[in-house]
């Protein structure tokens, strides 16, 4: 995004404006128009869940003032990620992903928001790059951090978020773009997010967080572990029972198209490379959790 426009200058910090979710109509996509009425829409529907691959997203000629359209959206998020129909570009569907993403995990990410969330126990500023509908900005929230961003490509999914999360600043952005000043933030949160960019656009976006993020600030990550992925059937029923079954039917179901490439990386040298100290990097299953530290110059 270009030229953003800004919602305060004060002491050199310039961030983005915050659009007026609760007044921003936005343009019903195709997902929106589902209905079981036409064999039209029933086939479409059933293309999109059980097609092998994703299919592209259908964006709205024009959306409202102020808001990213398809011209500016890299290729790789105009993808129906995990097989919704179109993807996180609708009204209804989108609003239905954020209230299942918790059950489709089986609960296990509750947790996990919780003990990242701990980690900024001291920070003032902090923000969640990739934050769908603000479960991991509330949890930062909870823990006392005053100044708490959300950033998401999808303004559907923003829009969910700042209904649910009125004290929460929700902006539409990049993550190899922040509309942000340098040393912004005192913390970083990246939840589920790596692990859908090509490698290219990773190296981009932690090149962003270093920037943005004040001396010793926390970087903060969870991704799929690539224990379901590359375990066998046998060996993730024996070490994790049918919940082993479970994420393993899970990770062959979803298509990833960068999840290979994700799971190829190094990643204490990856942050190393962007000048970050990794502190944790526990790799558990379903989730893979790491912490970082930027570096002093």
């Amino acid at each position: 995004m270009s030229e953003p426009m800004v919602a305060d200058v004060r002491e050199g910090i310039k961030d983005p404006l915050v659009p007026d979710w609760d007044n921003i109509e936005l343009p019903k996509t195709w997902a929106d128009e589902i209905n079981f009425k036409t064999w039209t829409n029933v086939g479409r529907l059933w293309h999109s869940l059980f097609k092998k691959g994703n299919g592209r997203i259908e964006l709205p000629d024009v959306f409202p003032d102020n808001l990213m359209g398809k011209e500016l959206l890299p290729k790789y998020l105009q993808q129906e990620f995990h097989g919704i129909p179109n993807g996180n570009f609708s009204n209804n569907i989108t609003r239905g992903y954020i209230s299942a993403f918790d059950g489709t995990m089986l609960g296990k990410m509750k947790p996990v928001r919780k003990e990242m969330a701990s980690w900024f126990d001291s920070a003032e500023s902090v923000l969640d790059i990739g934050c769908a509908g603000g479960q991991m900005a509330a949890e930062v929230k909870a823990q006392g951090v005053v100044d708490v961003w959300g950033l998401d490509p999808s303004p559907y999914l923003l829009k969910h978020g700042a209904k649910a999360n009125p004290e929460i600043k929700f902006v539409q952005g990049l993550a190899e773009d922040l509309q942000f000043s340098d040393k912004r933030f005192d913390g970083i949160t990246v939840s589920f997010v790596f692990h859908e960019m090509p490698p290219k656009h990773i190296d981009r976006a932690l090149s962003e967080c270093h920037r943005v993020l004040d001396e010793g600030g926390l970087l903060a990550i969870c991704e799929p572990s690539s224990i379901q992925f590359k375990d066998g059937w046998w060996p993730m029923f024996k070490g994790y029972g049918f919940t082993g079954f479970y994420f393993k039917w899970l990770a062959k179901h979803v298509y990833e198209p960068f999840v290979p490439a994700w799971h190829k990386q190094d990643i204490t040298s990856l942050l190393n490379r962007h000048g970050f100290e990794v502190l944790v990097n526990r790799r558990g299953m379903p989730e893979h959790t790491i912490l970082a530290r930027k570096l002093t110059s």
